[in-house]
């Protein structure tokens, strides 16, 4: 019933069925997928109540980076989204604090001690996504010997969760292919290397003053690695947002959605409503409908979203209603999600008494930006040991920004490590930062003026880096100024006596779904146009009428279907022919596949106290409290954190102190008088006894 059978994009492979239980009633799950995921393709939102006030507890990050998402494993505290289903596993809600099992002499499962496993290696990776596989290959092709670690159980990092084509250069970065696909090509890469270990499902603990980096591999086992060199690709984590209902089982970041969605091939959500108009929340909701959710609408509080405009005019196309200069005022349920209350805001930010309107969801996606996980590379430089970092690790950006500055890293690792790599060119550099620069200049839509032959009409008009078009072209009537790909691509109508020929490959290979074929050789008064579409071909049929739309989202009139199409060589993009009046043929930029009735708003909107804010979801602590001691006169993070626990939780602080310092600037106290607590020493909680060197007889949870 959660579970997606048909995807437009995505394989649905033959999986292995395994049984578990769930509070004493049998489930079924696939073998490979986690806990997390399989609960909630049984239907089960829920997975346990906080000690502190009885709140409901559901999946939050989906990283292993909190503990919403706490769950018994045969009576073992487990991370649900971490951890992969066994066959037989009792798994048991989380009811306040959980009970340990018994340790010490005698205690069943105790393995014996052992003496701690030290690894040499001249180059040490931390994170299997798109910047660690780039610089693992760089290494692998020089012979350098490297372990790459990642927390995961597979290799790619967020590009594992992306359908869509990738931006960017299409000679640098495998523009023009979709991240899933990305993902194998970089995996079987680094996987030819016999120099490359990879260890998976092993995360990184701390880097120690002596240089070593400790590890937990598969949850059970502790290592020291002693790298010549660290290099960080660790990848960044979600911002939160904090507002009435924002802990209620149903609100979760971007990330953890598409986890389920696009990784586990769950369905975890019949109507979804996002916070952020940056990349992330505007492809995050294209997945959502190719998935056959619908999407309720989406809030930015800026006038304009931070992302592409081709992957907004994407949503808007397809029945997505964007309201910038608007923010969520609360998330309203019990024990779920059951609608969100918007409102616009004024010129600073604050929200506009009597514009609030409330939408029935059941899933509030928080897609707000991102925060580098760099905690890795301070203490290695604060310790002198020789460290690099890569992607978002150390600079927020596009996939395709951090695969190229992968490449890069492993470069300079490899010449820091007595390497030959020649000089790296000043080029490199050069796209690197073409690569990571935010949208550009927004210009009018420049729709050609023939009404005869066939031609393409491009339809995106903000700078941004991107080149597939201009690769494709047998002719190569499609040019960008080779000095920067980030300028707007101009089709030319005819070079060295060769025309437009109707190919189509534009079309299918464009990123933004931001190029149609209009084609006036058949009916000069009803000509037919080419245009992209993303999901199940059997969607549309010959014959049905459809709603096209310009590309703002503007309905432009109802036309029927003349042909589907679908090639090999479209890559999963079907094509869809209609026949359209002339005047308004030129300005088709996509069809419309939610009806408005979708997004319309209730009839009234839901009010929520803002009394139950909470600042740290893993202690339950709220903003009013912090408030107070702030206004009692409090300025150290670590008093607040003794008074009220704030920041003690499972998440190491990761999720809360943002918020703390967002606390302190809304009740006017400069950055300057806030006192940080000091940072966490491990990045995770660990057993004890695994730096003991003690672990499990087998492979289930009878052990520490």
């Amino acid at each position: 019933m959660y579970r997606i059978e048909q995807h437009p994009i995505l394989p649905i492979p033959p999986r292995s069925k395994v049984s578990f239980t769930w509070k004493g009633r049998a489930l079924e799950a696939f073998e490979g997928e986690t806990l997390s995921s399989a609960l909630f393709a049984s239907g089960v939102r829920v997975f346990g109540h906080h000690a502190k006030d009885g709140a409901a507890q559901g999946i939050f990050c989906a990283n292993g980076q909190c503990a919403q998402c706490l769950v018994l494993a045969d009576g073992v505290p487990v991370k649900s989204c971490m951890e992969l289903v066994r066959p037989g596993v009792r798994v048991e809600p989380v009811e306040g604090l959980p009970e340990l099992p018994p340790v010490g002499p005698g205690a069943a499962g105790l393995g014996e001690a052992r003496p701690i496993e030290t690894v040499r290696v001249p180059v040490l990776i931390i994170g299997g996504g798109p910047a660690g596989l780039s610089a693992a290959i760089e290494l692998g092709r020089r012979g350098i010997e490297t372990l790459l670690v990642d927390d995961k159980h597979r290799l790619g990092g967020k590009l594992v969760l992306q359908t869509h084509r990738f931006f960017g250069s299409i000679n640098a970065v495998y523009a023009g292919t979709r991240g899933i696909d990305i993902a194998t090509r970089l995996e079987n890469e680094v996987r030819s290397f016999p120099g490359v270990r990879v260890w998976l499902q092993t995360t990184v603990l701390a880097v120690y003053s002596d240089g070593k980096v400790g590890l937990l591999v598969e949850g059970r086992k502790y290592v020291l690695v002693e790298p010549g060199i660290l290099l960080v690709t660790s990848g960044a984590r979600e911002k939160n947002l904090a507002f009435p209902g924002n802990t209620l089982p149903g609100v979760y970041g971007a990330g953890a959605f598409q986890t389920l969605v696009n990784r586990d091939l769950v369905k975890p959500t019949g109507r979804l409503f996002i916070v952020g108009g940056g990349n992330v929340g505007l492809i995050a909701g294209y997945h959502a409908l190719q998935a056959g959710i619908a999407v309720v609408g989406l809030v930015e509080v800026m006038a304009e979203c931070g992302g592409y405009k081709v992957h907004r005019d994407k949503l808007a196309r397809l029945g997505v209603p964007v309201y910038t200069s608007h923010t969520v005022v609360s998330a309203n349920g019990t024990d779920a999600v059951e609608s969100v209350t918007i409102a616009r805001v004024d010129e600073k930010f604050r929200p506009i008494e009597g514009s609030e309107r409330s939408f029935d969801c059941d899933t509030l996606l928080i897609a707000v930006g991102l925060d580098p996980v760099n905690e890795f590379t301070e203490k290695a430089r604060e310790f002198g040991l020789p460290a690099f970092a890569a992607g978002d690790a150390e600079e927020i950006a596009e996939a395709s920004a951090a695969i190229f500055s992968g490449k890069i890293r492993g470069l300079e690792v490899a010449r820091a490590l007595g390497c030959d790599v020649g000089e790296i060119s000043p080029d490199w550099y050069r796209t690197a930062d073409i690569l990571k620069s935010r949208p550009g200049a927004t210009v009018p839509e420049r729709t050609p003026g023939p009404e005869s032959g066939v031609f393409p009409v491009l339809h995106c008009n903000q700078e941004i880096p991107c080149d597939p078009c201009t690769g494709v072209c047998p002719n190569d009537l499609i040019e960008i100024d080779e000095s920067d790909i980030r300028l707007l691509p101009s089709f030319v109508a005819e070079k060295a006596g060769k025309g437009c020929t109707g190919c189509e490959k534009c079309v299918a290979i464009c990123p933004g779904l931001a190029i149609t074929l209009v084609d006036y050789r058949k009916d000069a008064d009803f000509p037919t146009v080419a245009i992209p579409f993303e999901f199940l071909k059997d969607t549309l049929k010959p014959g049905d009428r459809v709603v096209v739309e310009d590309t703002e989202g503007n309905a432009l009139g109802r036309v029927e279907v003349g042909a589907v199409k679908s090639l090999k060589a479209n890559d999963r993009t079907v094509l869809v022919k209609v026949r359209a009046p002339r005047e308004y043929a030129k300005r088709i930029a996509g069809i419309r596949i939610q009806p408005p009735e979708t997004a319309a708003p209730l009839d009234r909107y839901v009010e929520r106290t803002a009394d139950d804010t909470i600042i740290c979801r893993c202690e339950r602590v709220t903003a009013g409290e912090i408030r107070k001691l702030i206004r009692e006169g409090l300025r150290d993070i670590s008093e607040i954190k003794a008074i009220t626990r704030t920041s003690m939780g499972s998440c190491g602080a990761k999720t809360c102190t943002p918020l703390v310092h967002r606390l302190f600037r809304e009740e006017g106290v400069p950055d300057a008088e806030v006192v940080d607590q000091p940072k966490r020493p491990l990045f995770i909680e660990v057993p004890l006894g695994i730096f003991a060197g003690l672990e499990g007889k087998d492979e289930g949870h009878d052990r520490e």
